[in-house]
């Protein structure tokens, strides 16, 4: 609510839209390091240093009684917040949007586990998958029920495709480079054919890659948010990055459940996850 009220949006905002665990942290590294390519290169870019989260302002945390607490120079900020609750001063102003979203199957189980990671890390006990999918099959999630997060997005992305750009992590896991130049053309920070040559995309591709980044030590054993009570290991961001690793976790049963809700919500949109 507070940021409803108090954020301004810029017209050369760009927002990272998303609900929990769809490809968060990888759309952010890959955007800053988009947007900052000419002030830093594969080695000297913040991300080998910060988690991406410390790179790009939060808007319900970082933001949301002050839209001036910003880097000037750094357009990126970024939300969980549905579309229908986002401030006026985005949804009116012509700043670009873009939003990832992801299978359901993989998006609880990734969201099961960074819940129970973060619980654990403040010795208290995580709740049994079961009960947890019980719930996620209920819509009960801090952000609202991710079907119908996912479809305000698309909705919105349908009526005004040259504000929001609308993204599958499947999608972009198989062709990385392509949606990486795709992303840069929509946010106005296009590859020169110069660039392109030089294989700037797929340098961009590879450091943001989620073998590199996990590896790096700050995501090892660096903290977000240190001396906050919301604080959070770095570690916990990155556990597989894996498409289909629902299948580890999850019974024919359960996914056929899942599977049946996604159908029956998204029926009519145009959208299949």
């Amino acid at each position: 609510m507070s940021a409803q009220q108090n954020f301004q949006s810029q017209p050369s905002d760009i927002v990272i839209c998303s609900a929990p665990k769809t490809g968060t942290t990888w759309l952010k590294s890959l955007t800053f390091a988009i947007v900052t390519r000419t002030t830093f290169d594969d080695s000297t870019s913040p991300l080998l240093t910060n988690l991406s989260h410390d790179c790009v302002p939060f808007l319900e945390v970082d933001l949301a009684q002050s839209s001036t607490n910003r880097d000037p120079k750094n357009p990126l900020l970024a939300t969980h917040v549905p579309y229908s609750s986002l401030p006026r001063s985005i949804i009116d102003s012509s700043c670009k949007i873009v939003y990832i979203c992801r299978n359901p199957k993989d998006a609880f189980v990734s969201l099961y586990h960074f819940i129970a990671r973060r619980l654990v890390f403040k010795d208290m006990k995580p709740l049994a998958l079961e009960e947890a999918f019980e719930l996620y099959c209920q819509g009960v999630s801090s952000y609202g029920p991710y079907w119908d997060h996912v479809l305000g997005f698309w909705k919105a992305s349908l009526d005004r495709p040259d504000k929001i750009l609308f993204l599958k992590y499947e999608e972009m896991m198989e062709d990385t480079a392509v949606y990486v130049k795709k992303l840069a053309d929509f946010i106005g920070y296009p590859f020169s054919s110069e660039e392109i040559k030089k294989g700037l995309v797929e340098k961009i591709v590879n450091m943001c890659s989620f073998e590199n980044l996990s590896n790096l030590e700050v995501n090892k054993s660096g903290k977000h948010r240190e001396g906050t009570p919301g604080v959070i290991e770095n570690k916990i961001y990155f556990r597989k990055g894996k498409v289909g690793d629902w299948e580890n976790y999850l019974t024919p049963v359960m996914a056929a459940r899942l599977d049946s809700i996604t159908l029956q919500k998204l029926n009519g949109s145009g959208l299949t996850l």
